[in-house]
C-alpha cells in the first residue's frame, strides 16, 4: 500500500492528451476505494498536477458521491485537508519568491478539499458531522511530524488562518487568499444545518476550531480581513501567474459547475459571478467581509461549569439559567473588533479599562471612508452597526468626524429607496442613525453641515439643504412607508425614537422638513381616527353578541393604543423643538400655524391635551403678534415668516410647561444571534454564489426556488423565521 503506477509530469516529452489523463487518473484514485498512506508519493503528484479536467456537473456529483462511500475505509478527506496544511505552511515559509510549485500545490489542495467537503457537509445523515471522518486510521503508518491523536479540523484552520493573517495580498498571493476564504464559508457553513437559535447539541468543528486559536493570530487575521476590505484589492484572475482555469469560454471541471445542474459550486465561487450586492468592488473584500461578520457573530452554546464570559446584562443573564444552565463562551474575534483601536492614535487608559492582551491596532479613517462608499451593501452596513454598538473607539471617531455626509447620504439614500431594500437592511440603517443619535453634539453638528444637492431624492428638488433636515425628512418618509407597506411596530418607534433625540438640537430646520414633520401628526391622526371609527363599528356587533365582533374589536383597541403612543411621540417631537429650540426655528412655528386645525381634534384627548397646550401657547403668541401687525396687501409667506422671525426675538416661553426631555437609547435584546446568524448566512448564500443544498438548510426557512431568482434571497418582508425579529429594546428614562 502507497505506491501507485508512475505517472506522466506536466510539460514531459507526452503528447498534449497525457496530462489530460494523468489528471483524471489522479482524481479517480482520490475518490477510489483504495487507502493511500498520508505520506504515500500519490498526495505530491495530485497536488503538483495542474486540474485541467472538463467533468461535466453530474461527473463532479459522481465522484462526490464515491469518496462519500470510501472516506469511511481511506479517509482521504481528512488526508487532503492535512496537505492542504501541509502545503500552506510551506508557502509562509517560502513567502518571499512565492515559488511557482509551492504556490500551484497549495490552491490545489484548497480547491480540491473545498469541493468534496462542502458535499459532505451538505449531504450528511441529518446533523451526523463525524461523518466526515476528520482523523486518521490508527492502523497506518504517520510521519513523525504529525501526532495520532491530531485534531485535524484545529490543524487544518490554524493553518488557514495563519496564511490568511501573516501573507499579504499580491498578484501572486490573490487566487490562494480569494480559494481560502471560500474554503472558510464552505468549513463554516455547518451552521447552515442547525436552527437559528444556537444550542449545546449544535456540531461545528471548524469554526469551533477557529474559536480556539491565539489571540495573537486572531488579531492577525481580522487585521487582514479589515484591511482586504478596506483595501478591496482587486487583480484579474487572468493575469495570474499559474494556469489554474481553463482556457475560453468554458470553465473546467474542478473549476466551475453550475450550482443549478448538481447543487455543486466549484470554487472559486465569485468567478464569473458578480455580487448582487450594490456597493461590492472587489471579490477579495466582499468575501473578507464575509468571513468576518460569520466569525464575529458565531456563538458556540456550553453546558457546564466553564466560567460565563458572554454575558453582558441580568436580563441575559436570568434567561441563560432558564435555558437550562448553559451560556456563550467567549468569541476572540467578536473582542478583537470591539476593542480595536485607530492605529493613528493612542489613546491613554484613565479609565481603568485597558484591555489585557494584543489590540488590534486599524485605520480608522480609511475603515471611515470605506464603510461611507459602499454602505448600499448590507454586509457593510452590518459591519458598520457592529463596530458602532460594541467599539465605543470607533463610535467616539465617528461622533468627532466633521464630514458624518460621508457615513449619512448613503444610509439615507438607502432609506429613500426602502421599496428595493429588506426590512432587515432598513432597520439595521434605522439602528445606526439612533445609537448616532444618543449623541448630543452629532445631533447639533448636523444642522450646520450643508448639502448643496439631493440628486437622488425625486419628490422635490432640495438644494443647499442641511444633513440634519435632510435626515428628518427621510425619516419621515420611511414612516410614511411603513404605515402603507411593511406595518412594522419596531421600525415606527425606532424612526420617532431617533427624531425625538435630535428635536432639542434642531436648528433652522428647512420649511419642507417643518412641513413633513406637521404632516408626520396628520397622517398618524387620520390612522388614528380611522381605527376609532372601526373599533365604534366593531362595539356595536359586539353588543349584538357577535363572538367575531369582539375579537376584532379587541385587535382595534390594540392597534389603537399603538398608534395613541406614536401621536404622543410626535408632540413630544414638536414640543421639544418649541421649547429648547424655538427662536431657531421660525420655519417649524410657520407649519405648525399653517396646518394648526390638525391639532384642534386632539386638543381634548387625555393623553395629549398637556403637550397641545404648549403648542397653543406658541399658536396664541404669533398668532396673536399676526393680528397686531399691519401690513400692506395680502399676506405672504415671506411676511409671515418675517413677523414670526422678529417676535421670535421676544418670545421668552412664558407659559410653556417645561417636560421632562426625551432620550431614547438603543440596546441589543438578549439573543441578537437568533437575528444575526440567519441574516448573514442568507447575505453570504445570496450575495456569494456560493450554492447549498436547499434540502439541508435549518437554519432559516428557504422559499421554493420558482417564487424567487435565488433560494436563498432575504425574504420579500425581510422577516427571519417567517416572523419580525426584535432586535432591539429603546430605554427612556
Amino acid at each position: 500500500m502507497g505506491a501507485v503506477p508512475s505517472t506522466p509530469r506536466w510539460g514531459g516529452s507526452s503528447s498534449a492528451a497525457r496530462p489530460l489523463d494523468t489528471a483524471e487518473y489522479l482524481i479517480s484514485t482520490f475518490i477510489g476505494d483504495e487507502s493511500f498512506p498520508i505520506s504515500s508519493d500519490f498526495w505530491y503528484k495530485l497536488l503538483e498536477l495542474p486540474l485541467n479536467l472538463q467533468w461535466p456537473p453530474h461527473r463532479v456529483h459522481e465522484a462526490c458521491q464515491a469518496l462519500a462511500r470510501n472516506n469511511y475505509h481511506t479517509r482521504h478527506l481528512a488526508k487532503i485537508l492535512i496537505h492542504m496544511a501541509w502545503c500552506l505552511q510551506e508557502s509562509i515559509s517560502t513567502s518571499s519568491g512565492a515559488p511557482s510549485l509551492v504556490y500551484v500545490k497549495a490552491v490545489n489542495a484548497v480547491y480540491i478539499s473545498s469541493v468534496f467537503l462542502k458535499y459532505f457537509i451538505e449531504n450528511g445523515k441529518g446533523d451526523k458531522i463525524e461523518d466526515l471522518y476528520l482523523s486518521l486510521d490508527e492502523s497506518e503508518p504517520i510521519p513523525t511530524d504529525i501526532t495520532k491523536d491530531l485534531n485535524v479540523e484545529d490543524f487544518v484552520m490554524c493553518s488557514v488562518l495563519s496564511f490568511i493573517g501573516s501573507i499579504d495580498v499580491s498578484p501572486d498571493t490573490y487566487l490562494l487568499h480569494l480559494e481560502l476564504l471560500n474554503f472558510m464559508l464552505i468549513a463554516m457553513s455547518t451552521q447552515l444545518l442547525s436552527g437559528p437559535s444556537p444550542g449545546p447539541e449544535d456540531v461545528n468543528p471548524f469554526i469551533d476550531a477557529a474559536m480556539s486559536q491565539e489571540s495573537s493570530l486572531v488579531i492577525l487575521v481580522v487585521r487582514k480581513l479589515l484591511l482586504s476590505y478596506i483595501t478591496g484589492p482587486s487583480i484579474s484572475l487572468n493575469s495570474a501567474s499559474y494556469s489554474i482555469y481553463s482556457e475560453g469560454s468554458q470553465p473546467g471541471v474542478l473549476q466551475r459547475v453550475s450550482s443549478a445542474a448538481a447543487n455543486l459550486m466549484l470554487l472559486p465561487f465569485n468567478f464569473l459571478a458578480s455580487s448582487s450586492g450594490e456597493g461590492s468592488r472587489s471579490l477579495l473584500a466582499d468575501c473578507s467581509l464575509h468571513v468576518l461578520l460569520i466569525l464575529s457573530h458565531y456563538r458556540k452554546c456550553v453546558v457546564g461549569n466553564e466560567p460565563i464570559t458572554d454575558i453582558s446584562n441580568d436580563t441575559t443573564a436570568s434567561e441563560s439559567l432558564l435555558k437550562g444552565s448553559t451560556h456563550f463562551s467567549d468569541n476572540p474575534y467578536c473582542k478583537a473588533l470591539e476593542h480595536a483601536t485607530d492605529v493613528e492614535f493612542d489613546r491613554v487608559d484613565t479609565e481603568g479599562n485597558a484591555h489585557a492582551g494584543p489590540v488590534l491596532r486599524i485605520p480608522f479613517a480609511s475603515l471611515f471612508d470605506a464603510l461611507g462608499m459602499y454602505l448600499a451593501d448590507e454586509a457593510a452596513a452590518l459591519l458598520l452597526y457592529s463596530l458602532l454598538q460594541g467599539n465605543a473607539d470607533f463610535l467616539e471617531y465617528v461622533l468627532v468626524r466633521t464630514d458624518l455626509d460621508t457615513l449619512l447620504m448613503p444610509i439615507l439614500e438607502a432609506l429613500y429607496n426602502a421599496p428595493k431594500r429588506s426590512s432587515n437592511q432598513i432597520y439595521m440603517l434605522l439602528i445606526i442613525l439612533l445609537i448616532l443619535s444618543q449623541d448630543s453634539s452629532f445631533n447639533a453638528s448636523i444642522h450646520k453641515l450643508i448639502v448643496p444637492s439631493v440628486p437622488w431624492y425625486k419628490e422635490r428638488l432640495l438644494h443647499q439643504t442641511s444633513l440634519g433636515s435632510l435626515m428628518v425628512i427621510t425619516l419621515i418618509r420611511t414612516v410614511q412607508y411603513n404605515l402603507s407597506k411593511l406595518r412594522d411596530v419596531y421600525l415606527h418607534t425606532t424612526c420617532l425614537a431617533t427624531l425625538a433625540n435630535m428635536a432639542p438640537h434642531v436648528h433652522r430646520l428647512s420649511a419642507y422638513a417643518s412641513q413633513r414633520l406637521v404632516s408626520l401628526f396628520d397622517m398618524l391622526s387620520r390612522k388614528y381616527n380611522k381605527l376609532a371609527e372601526m373599533r365604534d363599528n366593531q362595539m356595536r356587533l359586539v353588543k349584538g353578541n357577535s363572538i367575531e365582533g369582539n375579537g376584532l374589536a379587541d385587535d382595534t383597541s390594540t392597534e389603537m393604543h399603538i398608534y395613541t403612543d406614536f401621536l404622543r411621540l410626535v408632540l413630544e417631537i414638536l414640543n421639544a423643538i418649541l421649547t429648547y429650540a424655538l427662536p431657531r426655528n421660525p420655519e417649524v412655528i410657520y407649519a405648525i400655524m399653517h396646518r394648526q386645525e390638525v391639532f384642534q381634534p386632539f386638543r381634548n384627548h387625555p393623553r395629549f391635551n398637556e403637550l397641545l397646550e404648549n403648542i397653543y401657547t406658541v399658536l396664541d403668541f404669533f398668532n396673536s403678534r399676526m393680528d397686531a401687525h399691519n401690513v400692506d396687501g395680502e399676506w405672504s409667506v415671506e411676511k409671515v415668516l418675517q413677523v414670526i422671525i422678529i417676535n421670535c426675538r421676544s418670545w421668552r416661553g412664558e407659559g410653556m410647561k417645561m417636560f421632562t426631555q426625551l432620550r431614547f437609547t438603543y440596546e441589543q435584546e438578549s439573543h441578537p444571534e437568533e437575528f444575526f446568524i440567519p441574516y448573514l448566512w442568507q447575505l453570504v448564500l445570496s450575495r456569494c454564489g456560493l450554492g447549498f443544498n436547499p434540502d439541508a438548510i435549518n437554519l432559516f426557512p428557504v422559499d421554493p426556488p420558482s417564487e424567487k431568482q435565488s433560494d436563498y434571497e432575504v425574504s420579500s418582508n425581510g422577516h427571519v423565521n417567517g416572523e419580525s425579529t426584535k432586535l432591539a429594546v429603546f430605554v427612556e428614562p
